[in-house]
């Protein structure tokens, strides 16, 4: 059956559902999907003070310099854009419908391309699990490496993980840069979980100041870079140990202490891939396809394959549900309500198999990897109409996406906790339900047009009842990927003081919950719930 529409005035277009292909390579990803239930180490208190120092006490200094950089880097873009559009007269209107044309003609597969699990797993070997020598500073200016110069992923190298004489960037700990290299041994060599031990060591003399030859010259944002370097190397440890459940926590920590990198967020796209977390992993590759352009990325070859990688993730998303259905539709002004009773009837005629509920998320600004060129063109936005085969839950959906603050339960009388045994019955009639459509949206959508932590406090209210339901290491999770969407937040749209203000009281509460400091009721997200 048909599983997802992209349409136009002009042009009708079809994204085909499953097929034999994409339900073998659903059964080959369901293979690598990890039963290990062993906690994560190490745990999230050895990381605890840089976490403090770079992602919550200074986060509006960090908030700051993001800005700059933005700034900057939109400067950039809009000098050599003017330039394009003088070098071309073309009439800017246009222009414009041209751009549609094409999206609507070219751009846009006619069929859900199916992208071979091959073409995934040499994305991953490129990107994910090449074996990278050179830290990245969050806040290094010119972005630089720390090593003394490129070489080939496997080659020895006796200066790996250090600067130059004459850079300004951090010397490494000699002791720790032994421990790196040992660690990075092992893992051309193929035992990965003695790298993974090495690196789990290196973590912890990180975590105990052994990370900086002069820490005295070191700022808290570069303790965090390499942090965030070592949990990176545990992530692709674990992958390649098919343990994606163990590589899970790593990869939202590497986030958390360096939101700039993009690989970060691709590897952990690959982990949610691996977990067949397919519209999770599709938001993580759409956010490292921006981050790899904002922090200056050039090469058009690695942006096109974290570009493929998102399709194949939306795609994948779409073949795989049964519940919900959706429909793009390209526009490029604002749509009136009578154009989108149109677009639902739409929607209707050509997926009659969910029309129990229909509704179009009326906030707009969905973005397609086959449409987005950054920085040469404004990515071509979409209206996200979704269909229901359950009534029930697609009144739900509708309800939230109208939330300023959406909240995770649909409690009628929010002073008073539910019992265990409604907290069982909610999950069971309606939460479970309704995250599958929550990730879906979020996987074409770069920012929130309320407010900007909405995603975060959405995460953090799940978390919390995940905790009710002494599910304690899926919260865990849920608390580290929320804090990664916060730390992530200020590089995807502009933050206010209030935002920035609640961004850190959040970030706060959430290591504060991982450590098992104070009542979850006493939270911040709990208390916006309240109001």
């Amino acid at each position: 059956h048909q599983k997802a529409t992209l349409t136009s005035k002009k042009n009708l277009i079809h994204m085909d559902g499953k097929n034999e292909t994409s339900q073998q390579m659903h059964s080959i990803k369901k293979s690598n999907v990890a039963a290990n239930e062993s906690d994560d180490t190490p745990a999230a208190p050895r990381v605890r003070k840089h976490l403090d120092n770079a992602a919550v006490k200074n986060i509006l200094e960090k908030i700051k310099i993001i800005v700059q950089k933005k700034q900057k880097r939109g400067n950039d873009a809009g000098r050599a854009s003017r330039k394009r559009k003088l070098e071309n007269n073309d009439n800017l209107a246009a222009k414009k419908e041209e751009t549609m044309l094409e999206t609507s003609n070219q751009s846009i597969p006619t069929d859900l391309s199916h992208i071979p699990q091959k073409s995934l797993v040499d994305i991953e070997m490129e990107l994910v699990y090449t074996d990278e020598e050179d830290i990245s500073f969050e806040f290094a200016e010119p972005v630089a490496s720390t090593s003394t110069g490129s070489a080939p992923c496997g080659s020895e190298k006796e200066n790996a993980l250090r600067a130059p004489n004459d850079s300004t960037l951090p010397q490494i700990d000699k002791q720790l840069q032994t421990t790196l290299q040992e660690a990075s041994t092992c893992y051309r060599e193929e035992n990965y979980t003695a790298a993974a031990e090495q690196f789990s060591t290196a973590l912890e003399l990180c975590s105990k100041g052994a990370a900086i030859d002069n820490p005295s010259e070191s700022s808290p944002e570069d303790i965090s870079s390499i942090a965030s370097f070592i949990e990176t190397k545990l992530v692709t440890c674990y992958l390649k140990l098919k343990k994606p459940d163990d590589a899970l926590n790593h990869s939202h920590r590497s986030i958390i202490l360096n939101s700039a990198y993009f690989r970060n967020h691709l590897r952990q796209a690959a982990v949610f891939r691996c977990l067949e977390r397919y519209s999770e992993a599709a938001r993580s590759a759409m956010i490292a396809d921006y981050m790899y352009w904002l922090t200056g990325g050039t090469e058009q070859r690695t942006s096109k394959l974290i570009k493929v990688y998102w399709q194949a993730m939306i795609e994948e998303a779409i073949t795989t549900e049964v519940s919900f259905s959706v429909m793009y539709t390209p526009f490029g002004t604002e749509v009136k309500a009578n154009e989108i009773k149109k677009i639902e009837d739409m929607f209707a005629k050509k997926h009659p198999d969910y029309v129990e509920h229909v509704y179009t998320d009326p906030h707009g600004l969905h973005i397609l990897p086959q449409t987005t060129k950054w920085p040469s063109l404004p990515p071509q936005q979409y209206l996200l109409t979704l269909g229901f085969r359950n009534k029930h839950i697609g009144k739900i959906l509708e309800r939230w996406s109208n939330k300023k603050l959406p909240i995770f339960s649909e409690r009628k009388a929010p002073f008073c906790p539910l019992t265990k045994a409604e907290i069982i019955t909610y999950w069971d009639n309606t939460g479970k339900k309704i995250i599958p459509v929550i990730d879906f949206i979020r996987s074409s959508k770069l920012t929130d047009t309320f407010c900007a932590c909405s995603s975060g406090i959405e995460k953090l209210h799940y978390a919390s009842f995940l905790g009710r339901l002494g599910r304690a290491k899926e919260q865990s999770q849920m608390i580290n990927q929320a804090m990664a969407e916060l730390a992530t937040l200020p590089y995807l749209q502009d933050i206010s003081q209030q935002d920035a203000q609640l961004l850190q009281s959040l970030m706060a509460d959430a290591m504060d919950t991982l450590e098992g400091r104070r009542s979850d009721k006493r939270r911040v997200w709990n208390k916006i719930q309240k109001v």
